[in-house]
């Protein structure tokens, strides 16, 4: 596991993440599903893709995102200008995210949705966009957790946040290793998640074994003062022949 910081400011450029200017984390908290729109929201917002008639990414700013989750946003995608990090897609159907060549003879259904994306409303669900740096072999998300997630009172159910978690490193195991799935996840809950408020979800591959990938990822808020959840988890490679044929055998 990697060693805590005191201050995410500080750890962030350790590891070179931006942070949030001081204060500005708790700005805006949840109110509902569908806040009203604000003005200034970064340009190719969510709605663009599905009005070009291409499907909606989901990874792109809506009037939900608080003004912590655009800033955190807008700093991540200043760094992909040099190429180091690349903000991931995220689409509702989980074929849209896989490459041509990985896809084998699955047919895209209709009737599906991944899990993330299953919520329509804006804000009431998973609001989440990650980004990838390969040369790292991390991949770090930015969450604002919606109302619809709710546990106890006022918190993310942890089971939310175990998805989240899981989704997260399982991109970073995707990019390492192509096709792959969970074998084990662990997670150490430590402070529960306050809806509407964000959190980096920090996931990075710490050694690959033959088809076993172990990855470690961390939780925290974005003042780096408090720590929501570690995790550590097994992803293992799919050997595409056999997939194929346990395909095969299902149609």
């Amino acid at each position: 596991m990697w060693r805590r910081c005191g201050a995410l400011g500080r750890a962030l450029a350790l590891r070179g993440l931006p942070g949030l200017a001081p204060g500005a984390a708790g700005r805006r908290t949840a109110s509902g599903p569908s806040p009203p729109a604000r003005p200034g929201l970064p340009c190719g917002t969510a709605a663009a893709g599905s009005q070009l008639g291409q499907s909606k990414d989901y990874a792109l700013p809506n009037a939900s995102w608080s003004q912590d989750m655009l800033d955190l946003y807008n700093r991540f995608l200043d760094m992909t200008k040099d190429g180091l990090w690349k903000r991931i897609p995220s689409y509702n159907n989980i074929l849209d995210h896989i490459p041509e060549s990985m896809k084998l003879t699955y047919e895209k259904r209709k009737d599906t949705r991944l899990f993330l994306r299953s919520i329509d409303a804006e804000g009431a669900g998973f609001e989440y966009v990650m980004f990838l740096n390969t040369s790292e072999k991390r991949v770090v998300c930015l969450f604002q957790p919606g109302s619809y997630l709710e546990g106890h009172p006022g918190f993310a159910h942890g089971g939310s946040i175990a998805t989240i978690i899981d989704s997260t490193i399982g991109s970073c195991a995707i990019s390492v290793a192509g096709k792959v799935m969970t074998a084990n996840l662990s997670i150490d809950y430590v402070n529960p998640v306050p809806l509407g408020s964000v959190v980096l979800v920090d996931s990075k591959a710490d050694k690959v074994e033959g088809r076993k990938v172990f990855l470690s990822c961390k939780m925290q808020s974005v003042d780096g003062n408090t720590l929501h959840a570690e995790a550590t988890a097994l992803f293992i490679q799919l050997d595409a022949t056999k997939a194929q044929k346990q395909q095969a055998s299902c149609q």
